[in-house]
Parts: C-alpha cells; structure tokens; sequence
C-alpha cells in the first residue's frame, strides 16, 4: 500500500487520495514523497483536472505526531534546522499544489485540520460530505495558527473576520458552517462525494484547455495584483494571447452548427 494514490478516473481527469487511512491521513515523508510524485505525474499533460480526496474517513488530519511515521526531511545536526527543513519542505509542496497547471477539487471526506486544512485551502474548489470538519487547529497544540499558507488563502476565501475567529479559536467547524461561511462550494451526502467531485470536474473539462489553464494561474497572480489597474492589464493581455487560438473561432461554429466544440489541444 503507498500512502499516496493516483488512478485515471475517466479520460483526462486523475484522483489522488492520501492513503494512510489507520493514521487519519495524517502528513509523513511517505505522504509527502507520494504526492509530490502524483503532482510528477499531474505536470506531464496527461490530466485535465484532478480531484484530492482522502482513504477512509479522514481526509487529513494534519502532521503525523504519533512518532510511527516516516520523517519529512534528512535530520540536520540542530534539531531546530530539521523542524524548519520540514516546516518548509511541506510549505513548498503545498504551493507546488496551488501552482499547477491544472485545476485541484478537494474532495473533503472527513477532518481537514491542521496541515490537512492547508492541502484544502490549496486546491481550487472544496466539495465537503456531510461528514467534514474543518479547523486551524496548531493554536491548541501551543504553535500559532500561522502554518502553511493558511493566514493568506483562509481570509481571501471566507474573510479576515471570519479567518480571524477561526484561527484564533482553534475551533472546529462541521461541513454545514464551512457552507455558510463560503470555505466549500457545496456539501454532499458521504456517498454523492466522489460524484459531486466529478461532476464538477467534468464541467472544468468540458472547456478549452488553453482557456483553463490561462484562468487558473491568471486568478493566482490577478489575487495579489497590486491594484485593479494591474488585474486589468493581465486579463487585456490574455484575452489577446488567447485570440491566437482557434479555441474562438471553433466555439462560434459550433455554436452556430448547434454541435460540442472541438477545442485545441495543449
């Protein structure tokens, strides 16, 4: 068993599930190997969309702090210098994974805390069953709620006053609060998951190609524009860039021949 899967769930459209399902998914260097080579794969073009999800009935409850998993990074001489590797070596997948050419759906089956919050916060959707939780949960262990991205990612999806009383807290939010508050896009029986998941996914790939691709690292960089003039010029530029497709052209005929587009490959 690798604790990181990846199966083709239908043409052009992966699943990766964390797998370590006794350990509630919990993040250790198998993990961390496992899904940087199912983002490996996710980079070759073979995908048009991917969908994380969790084995079991967690999706991932954050580090490994049982002492029974594999270490995140070689131990340096200064125990201080290891903790840090790993600090960083987890930072950096986790924007490897909000990076990718292709756009992430996290399939929340169950507790996303901690570390496991962050892999959520990362993707470019949450679809949650009803039996999700969510939480910033390191304030309780002694840390701050500062880990992993979540300080800049939780208040851009669900507002500063509402990542303020989360991280604060600590506390633990069930999948209908994490609707309300805007975290996930929707909330699912356990069963309808996966489906929900596809079906969005499907309706991501149904577009072109060239045009997902643009949107997805266009909204990344147009969220830390520096004004509303720069966004602008960003979306000006790729309009035209994408005007050199015949992805425009096609879409017109098809619509006028009343038929599927056939988009351009990348």
């Amino acid at each position: 068993m690798t604790a990181v899967e990846l199966h083709t769930v239908e043409s052009g459209i992966a699943c990766v599930t964390l797998n370590r399902p006794d350990k509630l998914n919990a993040i250790d260097g198998a993990l961390l190997d496992g899904l940087d080579a199912a983002m490996d794969e996710l980079e070759t073009g073979a995908y048009r969309v991917a969908i994380l999800t969790g084995a079991g009935r967690g999706f991932c409850a954050g580090a490994d702090l049982s002492g029974t998993g594999q270490p995140w990074v070689h131990p340096a001489k200064a125990p201080f210098k290891t903790s840090y590797d790993g600090q960083v070596r987890l930072a950096d997948q986790l924007t490897r994974l909000y990076e990718l050419p292709i756009p992430v759906i996290a399939a929340v089956n169950g507790a996303a805390v901690g570390g496991g919050l962050a892999y959520a916060l990362h993707c470019d959707i949450r679809i949650a069953s009803e039996q999700a939780r969510f939480g910033s949960v390191f304030i309780k262990a002694g840390f701050s709620s500062l880990d992993m991205g979540t300080s800049y990612l939780l208040p851009k999806i669900v507002g500063a006053g509402v990542a303020r009383e989360l991280m604060l807290t600590g506390r633990i939010i069930d999948a209908a609060e994490a609707h309300r508050v805007h975290l996930v896009y929707e909330v699912v029986a356990p069963q309808d998951l996966m489906a929900a998941a596809l079906r969005k996914a499907r309706e991501i790939g149904a577009n072109n190609a060239f045009g997902v691709w643009q949107t997805k690292t266009g909204l990344n960089i147009a969220l830390d524009a520096a004004s509303l003039r720069h966004a602008k010029e960003l979306e000006n530029r790729t309009q035209i860039l994408t005007g050199f497709t015949n992805n425009p052209r096609e879409a017109a005929m098809a619509l006028r021949e009343k038929r599927q587009p056939v988009w351009d490959e990348l």
